[in-house]
């Protein structure tokens, strides 16, 4: 039996990584998985992945807590004897490399978004602490391609998407406690809605706006309501962890640029309900692997998103959805206008759509391809002697 670890940094959320091992487990591997103490641990043991409790992710503001992290690593790696080290976070990954160079297994850094990528410094960092042991699985086209061009060779680099189940997405239309009736909207109102999180702009990354893009959207909002009075912006999800600042501000900004264009429900636990409620939804992230596009278009709502990262994938303008350059209201607004001014075309691009996404993101489909990819790798070790020397990340 296959035997493989995934290092995992958050035991709360990341939902993608519990749909994945859970049909690994199905396929006949032996999942392992190291990870902090948190509400979804429980959740993994009933799917039968064997749980170690550890923090895998590399301390960059505390360096010298590594040496016992490293330490605890080695521990786990040890007891467990993986054939494989599937790791799904940056952190994860370093500390990876940095705990496990000299020991002869494979490791694979499963990128969850190209966040990383698009920053030069972060970018060197991943690729230099690579070396002949490391292989990398993309979840989007752009992933895939930005690694090729990096100089990773292609037999280094797979694709398989953080699949989801349809099932997972229970989605129903609230006609007795919906929106319209909470919010005292008129009944032809046009419901623009967003769900994500609040994160706030990290200035080390040279963001001066949040990462999700909730500031363009209200800016588009603004042009829109100048043509479209009847339209209303639902903005569903609360501050990231330390964001409750940038939260209020972005509410504040909200008043100012569109007044009364703009509801903040915060945080919600009936968002399937809201989705089928949503006219358009709307995801303006400035970075992206495929995001809460895969949510929208599963709930039957047309979807418009930004050109980047792996909307791409999903997403085909005036095919299965609308796109629009990131960073960019004016253009953002003229999409959404589209939307409003084009009801037939948004029956189409729904059909489509529910087309395109189960096709591409189907998680049974998806742990096939981590299973193949898992083979890959380790046909290609068993074929080629690699010596010390040649270790290195075009090796």
């Amino acid at each position: 039996m296959l035997r493989v670890l995934h290092l995992l940094k958050t035991a709360v959320g990341a939902s993608w990584a519990l749909r994945q091992t859970t049909e690994l487990v199905k396929l006949g591997i032996e999942v392992h998985l190291a990870l902090p103490e948190g509400p979804m641990v429980k959740r993994y043991k009933d799917a039968g992945v064997l749980v170690h409790i550890f923090d895998p992710s590399i301390a960059l503001t505390h360096p010298w807590q590594n040496i016992a992290k490293v330490k605890q690593l080695r521990k786990i790696v040890e007891k467990v004897k993986p054939d494989i080290i599937h790791s799904h976070f940056v952190a994860t990954t370093l500390l990876m490399r940095l705990a496990l160079r000299g020991y002869a297994i494979p490791r694979i850094f499963h990128v969850p978004g190209p966040l990383h990528l698009e920053h030069w410094t972060f970018r060197r960092a991943e690729l230099a602490s690579a070396n002949g042991d490391d292989y990398w699985l993309a979840s989007c086209l752009w992933t895939r391609d930005a690694y090729k061009s990096y100089g990773i060779d292609s037999h280094r680099v797979g694709l398989a998407y953080y699949g989801v189940n349809e099932d997972d997405f229970s989605f129903t239309s609230a006609k007795d406690d919906s929106l319209v009736s909470q919010l005292g909207l008129a009944q032809d109102t046009f419901i623009v809605g967003m769900v994500a999180y609040f994160y706030g702009p990290k200035s080390y990354l040279g963001q001066k706006r949040g990462l999700k893009g909730h500031e363009d959207l209200i800016d588009a909002i603004a042009i829109v309501r100048e043509r479209h009075r009847n339209v209303k912006c639902i903005f569903v999800g609360g501050p990231w962890a330390g964001a409750d600042k940038y939260f209020t501000q972005v509410q504040r900004y909200a008043q100012l640029q569109a007044p009364d264009g703009c509801v903040f429900l915060g945080l919600r636990n009936d968002v399937p309900k809201l989705y089928p409620q949503f006219d358009l939804a709307v995801h303006p992230s400035h970075s992206e692997n495929v995001g809460g596009a895969v949510e929208s278009m599963y709930a039957g709502v047309t979807t418009l998103t930004s050109n980047v990262g792996g909307f791409p994938d999903l997403v085909e303008d005036g095919v299965t959805g609308y796109m629009a350059p990131a960073k960019a209201p004016a253009l953002l607004a003229e999409k959404i206008i589209q939307a409003i001014e084009h009801p037939q075309e948004r029956k189409k691009l729904i059909a489509n759509a529910n087309i395109r996404v189960a096709n591409i993101m189907n998680v049974q489909h998806n742990a096939q391809q981590i299973t193949d990819f898992y083979q890959h790798v380790l046909k290609q070790r068993a074929s080629v002697v690699v010596s010390p020397q040649r270790r290195n990340r075009n090796a």
